[in-house]
């Protein structure tokens, strides 16, 4: 047990990203789901509410629980709120560009480029939330 506990400890935050990535990805599926196909809104507009909910409780539980940052100024909560929702629109403009190009113009398999283009911004939204949105301040 002992063990265990040991390797949590060293990979929490990577542990904790993955559970609550896990987690925003079942919200968003279910925010669709439930407007699209429950309450037949435009699946545009679906995708929009599905997308800022999902980046919402991606913001909050990275925040308080992943990178465990403490905020004491409204300026510095909306500085870090803004540029956590820009680096999700990034990493999803960028995501759209590489389906685009790999699948639409290069005729490549679509979900074999949906999963390598989701490593690569699962990892790129690690990356800006470690070293740049919830940098820990020395």
């Amino acid at each position: 047990m002992e063990y265990w506990k040991n390797i949590y400890n060293k990979y929490k935050e990577i542990i904790l990203y993955l559970l609550f990535g896990g987690l925003t990805t079942l919200v968003n599926f279910a925010t669709y789901a439930a407007l699209a196909h429950l309450l037949h809104w435009p699946t545009v507009l679906s995708t929009a509410v599905a997308w800022f909910l999902s980046v919402l409780f991606a913001y909050i539980t990275n925040k308080i629980w992943v990178f465990e940052s403490r905020t004491n100024t409204l300026r510095a909560l909306l500085r870090e709120t803004l540029a956590f929702f820009a680096c999700r629109v990034f990493s999803g403009v960028l995501d759209l560009l590489i389906m685009w190009v790999c699948v639409d113009l290069l005729f490549l398999n679509d979900l074999v480029i949906k999963i390598l283009s989701n490593v690569l911004v699962v990892i790129l939204n690690y990356l800006f939330s470690k070293l740049w949105i919830f940098k820990k301040q020395s």
